[in-house]
């Protein structure tokens, strides 16, 4: 007979062990149940498609599958793959949460491919290669230079996966990024140093110089500019401005260092030779939106990051109403979702004939495999 001090033991453990595997399921639970809902399933599925493109970076790491489901709140967020979950055991998959208010327009692609930014960005080890080389730029610049060097580097991780969404989605990412932010002037302008994100106002006007760099065009000044009229900074303490205009300063050298910086995961390349694609050059997705108005089809061709880019620039340019926007993005993420189930479907099926017809051969090939 066990000591009443052992079993109590053993019988905490084995509450704790029952509670971390409850943990674990409602991890998955939201992803799984709202695959029912009429309309969101869908919707969800093709997000994951759409995910799983944002993903894709050929010939430098196998991608992780990518899930998505929808949540309250305003920002989205990752639980990447390949990390610890309750209780231990690794996550098998990358969760995005999207939040419902979103799901309305290209809008949602600057999410999504944010949040597939950070996946990315642990996978190539983007932040480990790049905070040495900030931290030097912090010893090599004195006084006021120092600072802004050394926000840099507090704010890589978010900024890394804005990166990523210019990348990708052009200015979808950064009129996206406008939404999410667009708050009341004091969040706006809130200076925390102890927070990942940068402050929001800087975010946008970098987010704008981003995507200069990678896509040079007129419409990223014109934008920074349109930002600055919704919050300007005229009203703002004077060391508020001061440290703005000192972060404002150092775009230039610390996007410069950004877009050419060569991690040893991308074997010599610059994250700009990278990522940045012609395609996303502001005319040749317009260019590419004007040839599907012409043959509607043709979108279907298109991957996903590539038609959000092109429909939330044709928006941008005011080529297409905010409605005509979220039935465009509804009717692709319904025919991505049922393309790849279709895949599924017809690779499923491909498998079961490769292992003969009858149940008992099925059977025992599986378990022999």
């Amino acid at each position: 007979m066990r000591r009443p001090a052992e079993a109590q033991r053993r019988f905490t453990l084995l509450r704790l062990r029952f509670n971390d595997l409850l943990m674990q399921f409602d991890t998955f639970a939201d992803v799984i149940t709202q695959r029912s809902e009429h309309e969101t399933g869908v919707w969800l599925s093709g997000l994951d498609v759409a995910a799983a493109d944002a993903l894709t970076l050929p010939d430098y790491y196998t991608a992780p599958p990518v899930i998505c489901y929808l949540d309250r709140g305003h920002g989205a967020a990752i639980r990447r793959a390949r990390t610890r979950l309750p209780g231990g055991g690794e996550n098998p998959v990358a969760i995005i949460r999207i939040p419902r208010e979103r799901m309305v327009g290209s809008g949602i692609a600057s999410s999504l491919v944010h949040e597939v930014g950070h996946q990315d960005s642990a996978l190539l080890d983007l932040v480990g290669s790049i905070e040495p080389i900030l931290r030097g730029m912090q010893h090599q610049d004195d006084g006021p230079r120092e600072l802004a060097w050394r926000l840099w580097e507090r704010w890589i991780s978010e900024i890394l996966a804005d990166f990523w969404a210019i990348a990708k989605v052009g200015i979808t990412s950064t009129l996206g990024l406008m939404g999410i932010v667009s708050l009341p002037a004091a969040f706006v302008f809130r200076i925390s140093l102890d927070d990942p994100h940068p402050i929001p106002w800087l975010r946008v006007k970098l987010s704008c110089a981003i995507g200069n760099a990678l896509y040079p065009h007129p419409q990223w000044d014109r934008l920074s500019q349109l930002w600055e009229s919704f919050y300007p900074p005229s009203d703002l303490s004077q060391p508020k401005r001061d440290l703005l205009a000192l972060m404002e300063e150092a775009f230039p050298d610390f996007v410069t260092l950004l877009i050419d910086h060569q991690p040893k995961s991308l074997r010599g390349r610059s994250l700009r030779e990278s990522l940045a694609n012609d395609e996303r050059r502001p005319e040749n997705l317009i260019a590419c939106y004007r040839s599907w108005l012409a043959t509607p089809q043709s979108i279907r061709h298109a991957p996903p990051t590539l038609a959000f880019a092109a429909i939330g620039q044709a928006r941008a340019d005011g080529q297409i109403t905010p409605e005509l926007e979220s039935k465009a993005i509804g009717n692709s993420l319904t025919d991505w979702a049922v393309r790849s189930t279709l895949d599924v479907a017809a690779h499923c099926a491909a498998h079961s004939a490769s292992i003969g017809s009858s149940p008992s051969s099925n059977l025992r090939s599986l378990l022999m495999n």
